[in-house]
């Protein structure tokens, strides 16, 4: 949660206008709102607070990997999002980020969809990603971000059937203005406003010395959340610390309606409300708000878990249909890649679940072979929960190149994968990816780096696993180097040089490059970049090396660092993929 800027009679002049804008207004711009379902709608799950805890440990750790902090733009704050991004994409989540290019520290909004109920009645779950620079953040606001987490992988889990579509999103810079989810409405059409039919928002629900506060509390839209609670006989009140303080102010100003759960920030507990709750009267909610000590030991377990098991009544009152569960089941192909040669064989395993319901047979089949391939299965159909052999045969005369297989399951649904083949050329062409120890997790060899080039410091956050190799950064005259000697097959159809690059910089000018980092094959330079390309997280960077077929060139990478202000190039994941 921000803090509050104006004084205290400001603060409330401003709420008082606020206020009559939105009644003088509502009825004519803000889409509909949203109803809480009958009594009788699907049960909801139990959403466990230890795996809720167990996310809140990861984003701790994460924010003391990177110098105590998840600060919007930082490498903690990058680091949370790939964590969460990592947990819905395995799910089955639509994610997208968002670059926020307005935010004071520019950096990526997380959106995910569940990609079940009709995609114009969409109903939404916020929370702040970012901490403050001083702390790690995990009530402020690990806590909303965590629950949102949890709810999101159980409802993947458990798949009803959907009336309303579930959009979740973990917002950026919201500790410098809200900014990022002011630019994700922004950026919205009005038609894609109106689809949103309620934003519920969910900062700081796990306040050591929490009360239980809701957003709106007499609205139509906070009934669910105030329906679970009054279940659990406490009395919950309306948020007035919170007001105009967290994301859900951002689409309440575009006519959204909106609510959402807090237990409380540095406003101090009344003698009422320590009688009615428990906890101490006359002391902050959170005494290690926006300071460092917010840590995991920051937490109620009692709030937090009556806080996600709230969102979850929520969802399933708002956008779960009732009945019986459908049946439906997953298919997976590992490996999800592999080659061939011409008149040659090989395979992969294909693997089902069942994800609702009960399990059914799975027919499999598959398409997008090229001339000459085969593909088939043994067993041909499975029970969801079984596997298969998938064999790809190539004929002495199959089309070389590389080509994606769809593999698909058929029983009461469909459901498919992708599988990636590559059929070798007869002109020496073997395939695959040539760079040895490509994410620098094995040592330093084959690659040849300045001292301390390669390296699993915390300062800088790899993209994948622990090291990468980072270039610079010292804020003085200074050169590193960074290179490998490959030999590329001839005869292949395809070459691709791919690494992802983050650029780190202190340098504020917009039109000088005093810090550049160079990419070269052989004597060729392929591209250079600077200070001037700066910017939060990592950007895969991709070149053509067919001209070099049949050679063997040395790849390299050259940063050079002027006198004053570092600038730090780091270089993970390099890949040269022929077939």
């Amino acid at each position: 949660m921000r803090r509050r800027t104006p004084t205290a009679g400001l603060a409330l002049a401003l709420f008082a206008a606020v206020t009559a804008t939105l009644t003088t207004t509502a009825a004519s711009a803000a889409p509909a709102p949203v109803s809480a379902a009958p009594a009788l709608a699907a049960a909801a799950p139990d959403i466990s607070v230890t795996n809720v805890q167990a996310h809140l440990t990861q984003l701790n750790t994460i924010a003391t990997n990177n110098g105590g902090t998840r600060r919007a733009g930082s490498a903690g704050y990058t680091a949370s999002v790939s964590y969460v991004k990592s947990k819905l994409q395995a799910a089955g989540y639509t994610v997208t980020e968002q670059y926020c290019s307005a935010c004071t520290y520019p950096s990526n909004n997380l959106i995910a969809e569940w990609p079940q109920g009709p995609a114009d009645q969409v109903v939404m779950f916020g929370a702040h990603l970012d901490s403050v620079s001083a702390g790690p953040g995990i009530n402020d606001n690990g806590s909303g971000s965590a629950t949102l987490l949890e709810n999101a992988l159980v409802l993947a889990q458990q798949n009803p059937s959907m009336t309303k579509r579930v959009r979740f999103a973990w917002w950026t810079d919201e500790e410098q203005g809200l900014n990022g989810s002011e630019f994700y409405v922004n950026q919205l059409s009005a038609t894609q406003r109106g689809y949103i039919k309620g934003y519920y928002n969910f900062d700081m629900v796990g306040s050591t010395n929490g009360g239980y506060f809701i957003n709106r509390l007499t609205s139509t839209t906070a009934a669910p959340l105030k329906a679970y609670w009054d279940s659990l006989g406490l009395q919950p009140e309306e948020n007035v610390e919170g007001q105009g303080r967290s994301d859900d102010y951002s689409f309440q100003q575009a006519g959204i309606p909106t609510s959402g759960y807090a237990a409380g920030a540095s406003a101090r507990k009344t003698t009422a409300q320590a009688a009615k709750w428990g906890g101490s009267a006359n002391v902050a909610y959170d005494s290690c708000y926006h300071r460092s000590c917010d840590t995991t030991s920051n937490v109620s377990a009692t709030v937090l878990n009556r806080s996600a098991d709230g969102v979850a009544y929520a969802i399933w009152q708002l956008a779960v249909g009732g009945g019986t569960p459908t049946n439906d089941f997953s298919v997976a192909v590992s490996p999800t890649s592999g080659s061939v040669a011409p008149g040659g064989s090989t395979t992969a395993t294909v693997t089902t679940a069942t994800t609702s319901g009960s399990a059914q047979t799975v027919s499999l089949s598959a398409t997008g072979a090229p001339s000459g391939v085969t593909v088939s299965f043994s067993p041909s159909s499975v029970t969801s929960g079984g596997s298969a052999t998938m064999t790809v045969s190539a004929s002495a005369t199959a089309t070389t190149g590389t080509f994606t297989i769809t593999v698909t399951g058929t029983g009461s649904v469909t459901r498919s994968a992708a599988y990636t083949l590559t059929v070798t050329g007869a002109g020496g062409c073997t395939g695959g990816q040539l760079i040895g120890n490509s994410s620098f997790e094995s040592g330093s060899a084959p690659w040849t780096a300045s001292s301390g080039v390669i390296t699993n410091s915390s300062s800088q956050a790899a993209r994948t696993g622990s090291y990468k190799a980072w270039l610079d950064g010292y804020g003085s005259s200074h050169t590193d180097t960074l290179s490998q000697s490959v030999s590329i097959p001839a005869g292949c159809a395809s070459y691709t040089l791919s690494f992802w690059l983050h650029i780190d910089s202190a340098e504020t000018t917009t039109t000088v490059a005093y810090d550049k980092l160079t990419v070269q094959v052989g004597s060729t330079t392929l591209a250079t970049y600077s200070n001037l390309n700066k910017a939060s997280g990592y950007a895969q960077r991709s070149f053509n090396l067919a001209a070099y077929a049949g050679q063997t060139v040395t790849l390299k990478w050259t940063g050079v660092e002027d006198a004053s202000l570092q600038t730090s190039f780091v270089i993970d994941d390099v890949t040269l993929q022929v077939g």
